[in-house]
């Protein structure tokens, strides 16, 4: 095919998305020798950056501050030539060169062409969007019991949902805490029948059936919650309790990728083992695609994988592959 020469504004990869997938993407992209640019959410942020202490992540034995660990995958990625910008992305849409095929990327007023795509735009937590829920983020309210659970040993919770997810964690909740109360707005669990028994068994569970959360208060950190009776409104009462863990679901934030790449029910981009999606030129990694296990190590591997898979296709779209 013989080298392409391509247009100076056209960029290698273009990465949507700053958490640990998307500038892990970067460093690989930009030690790899590709023009490369990544686009930080204007209004969203990494949810690892919200955790005050990540213990889980190998390399780190006393842990570290979720906003410090992002900064230093930033910082490397930059180190190695990764340039950033911070913008929300309004649209992605095929452009076809004189030249080459590729992909136009609208961010911030801004059009961006680029060779390849990655995107690792990560999810949102779903919200009750509840007085109290935005203030106590990170002091006493989570919503990832595998983050923060050994914050909260000896302490009493409540994890707000009746699903699978919401189950597994008020299960694995009770390893550290003394005490978890489950709230749930109908009379019986959603979960699998497996994880009802088990959960019904579990001495350290209690439930408050029929009930919404309604108010989450405290001082410096959470010391109660407010719950309201579905099948009798006037009925409130206040459940003292340590922190709540918010267990009612994760939104993909992949709204602006519907009709371009193949997602899940659920919203979730579908890719092969290689981060590749159903669009050609375009991957995904991190907690925006249909993964197990959502984790800033899992992230970091997914991004790795998503900038070499996209480096072998643009060395291949400019015929200069190995």
């Amino acid at each position: 095919m013989g080298n392409i020469r391509i247009p100076e504004n056209v960029l290698d990869i273009l990465i949507i998305g700053g958490g640990p997938a998307g500038f892990t993407a970067g460093l690989y992209a930009s030690r790899a020798g590709l023009r490369t640019l990544l686009i930080e959410g204007g209004t969203t942020m990494s949810q690892i950056s919200y955790s005050e202490l990540v213990e889980n992540y190998p390399g780190f034995p006393e842990g570290i501050g979720g906003f410090d660990l992002v900064d230093r995958f930033r910082k490397q990625a930059e180190k190695f030539g990764t340039k950033t910008t911070t913008a929300d992305v309004t649209s992605l849409g095929r452009k076809e060169l004189s030249v080459i095929p590729a992909w136009e990327v609208a961010a911030g007023g801004v059009n961006y062409q680029a060779l390849a795509v990655i995107i690792a735009t990560g999810t949102s937590w779903r919200k009750l969007g509840v007085p109290g829920e935005d203030t106590f983020v990170g002091r006493g309210i989570s919503y990832c019991a595998t983050c923060d659970a050994p914050f909260f040993r000896d302490k009493t919770i409540a994890v707000v949902g009746g699903g699978d997810t919401a189950v597994q964690e008020a299960i694995y909740l009770t390893n550290f805490a003394k005490k978890v109360t489950i709230i749930h707005r109908r009379d019986r669990l959603r979960a699998t029948a497996i994880l009802r028994d088990r959960v019904l068994a579990n001495p350290r569970i209690d439930f408050a059936w029929n009930a919404v959360v309604e108010e989450i208060k405290g001082d410096d950190a959470v010391t109660s919650v407010v719950v309201r009776d579905v099948q009798a409104p006037a009925q409130r009462r206040e459940l003292p309790v340590d922190g709540v863990f918010m267990l009612i679901g994760l939104d993909p934030n992949t709204d602006f990728l519907r009709g371009t790449v193949d997602v899940d029910k659920g919203g979730y981009i579908l890719t092969d083992a290689s981060m590749k999606t159903s669009a050609k030129g375009i991957f995904a990694c991190g907690d925006c695609r249909n993964t197990t296990l959502r984790q800033v190590v899992t992230a970091c591997g997914d991004g790795a994988t998503a900038a070499v898979s996209a480096q072998h296709y643009v060395e291949d779209l400019k015929g200069d592959s190995y």
